[in-house]
């Protein structure tokens, strides 16, 4: 199986727009359901997880916006395969460790991914591009829906959905954004950003959720509390403080290209010199660098580039993607030449940042003040 005759290429997905996408790369809501008088996976039978697995993806497969879609056990992905997975966001970490009795099914325009088997029997997601948490969890309210017509989810009326994990009971539900946030990390605010968020219940995660760095200055808010408010109630409260982080962004870069102007230029400048010329470099640094190439694009200082351009070479320059492209496992400093090959040819024809005059900075900081 070759699973990027299966996903979409990363030239296309880093087309992908959506509202408030320069800050908001994505929206994602997620659902934690588990079978009625069915051990939970952790405690289940291995004949137990393939019939249960089975059943699920069966009535998966019945939904009318599923009827196209991929599925697969885990048992039948590479290693390799499951990491890709994992980079593009359809399957956590976790869920890559799995093998016999769990599996994936996701949408033809991978909009919706359900992992069944993980911690949970299913943990279904819908994930769209920019500020679309709304337009999220409606999608997978209404898959849950569905889904509901065929199968009986276990369910309690004093706690409501039973989850494996305390803190997923109640609604089960999980809303996240992910941010990038270069504007309140060179402006040292980021953490007061975080301290506040964490006092209204939120959490703030790296790039691939719990327990992983905020790379490339991407960092994932996400709500802790499922029980005691209903679902409608968490994806308005997340909203309001997606909009608010948005606005506070917008306006760190705004004050540092009023007050720090060669500081932010000599970020940007300084990330281009090295991923156009580098030799050998690692994914972590990459990540770094391509963070403020990506703010040098929104800044306008590369007149011709397109800001698809960073958005696929952040995607194929992850370890798995850049394996799968080179014909199997390689070693990190192999991966590190290549990762630094394929960047120096796909910058080559980007000129180097254009830095304004003085009279240019002052109508570019009015453009963004306008927006």
């Amino acid at each position: 199986m070759n699973i990027h005759e299966i996903i979409s290429c990363p030239t296309t997905a880093a087309e992908r727009e959506g509202p408030s996408n320069k800050i908001v790369w994505s929206s994602r809501v997620r659902l934690a359901r588990n079978l009625a008088n069915t051990p939970f996976p952790g405690w289940a039978k291995k004949s137990v997880r393939v019939e249960t697995f089975q059943h699920i993806r069966d009535n998966v497969l019945q939904i009318e916006s599923m009827k196209e879609s991929f599925e697969t056990g885990m048992d039948k992905l590479t290693t390799l395969d499951k990491q890709i997975l994992v980079e593009r966001h359809f399957i956590s970490r976790e869920h890559a460790a799995k093998n016999t009795g769990s599996g994936l099914v996701l949408s033809k325009d991978e909009s919706i991914s359900v992992m069944i088997n993980e911690e949970d029997h299913l943990r279904m997601q819908a994930l769209l591009p920019g500020l679309q948490i709304k337009n999220a969890w409606e999608a997978i309210d209404q898959f849950d829906t569905h889904l509901e017509n065929g199968i009986d989810f276990a369910y309690s009326k004093k706690r409501g959905y039973l989850t494996a994990c305390p803190t997923n009971l109640g609604t089960g539900i999980r809303v996240s954004a992910m941010l990038h946030l270069p504007g309140l990390v060179l402006s040292e605010q980021v953490n007061q950003i975080i301290q506040a968020v964490n006092k209204l219940g939120l959490a703030v995660r790296g790039l691939y959720g719990e327990g992983t760095e905020a790379l490339g200055n991407v960092f994932q808010v996400s709500n802790q509390m499922t029980l005691g408010e209903n679902e409608g109630e968490i994806v308005e409260r997340l909203n309001k403080v997606l909009l608010q982080i948005v606005d506070h962004e917008e306006n760190a870069r705004i004050k540092l290209m009023e007050s720090k102007p060669k500081m932010v230029y000599n970020h940007i400048g300084r990330a281009y010199g090295i991923l156009a010329n580098s030799h050998s470099i690692s994914s972590k640094e990459t990540m770094n660098l391509l963070s403020l190439l990506r703010l040098g694009m929104d800044m306008k200082l590369f007149p011709g580039a397109s800001q698809a351009l960073i958005n696929e070479l952040i995607i194929i320059t992850q370890p798995a993607h850049l394996q799968k492209a080179n014909d199997g496992k390689l070693s990190a400093e192999k991966r590190d030449l290549l990762r630094a090959d394929l960047l120096r040819g796909r910058l080559k024809h980007v000129e180097r940042p254009v830095v304004p005059d003085t009279k240019t900075l002052e109508d570019s900081q009015n453009s963004l003040e306008s927006e």
